[in-house]
């Protein structure tokens, strides 16, 4: 009787890589991290990690997040630019 062997799939390497990948991606430029969008070029933070993967500009989330919080904070009256 012979023994199975069990020889690891390189797609699946591929894929948990790439997994990887867009997950510290989604950290770094402040997308949600959803496994399902992985391959799936409806999704603009998919598209996005093509573009940076590519050596292309991704936009970053954090600075308009950022930019949106400081604009409603001012607009709210809750930051007022002299402490005085």
């Amino acid at each position: 009787m012979a023994k199975t062997v069990f020889e690891p799939n390189p797609r699946v390497h591929q894929i948990f890589d790439d997994l990887d990948q867009y997950l510290e991606f989604c950290q770094d430029f402040g997308y949600m991290y959803d496994e399902s969008d992985l391959y799936n070029w409806k999704s603009y933070a998919y598209q996005q990690f093509t573009k940076n993967q590519q050596n292309k500009a991704a936009k970053d989330m954090w600075v308009i997040y950022r930019s949106a919080v400081y604009m409603l904070r001012f607009h709210l009256g809750w930051f007022s630019p002299s402490a005085d």
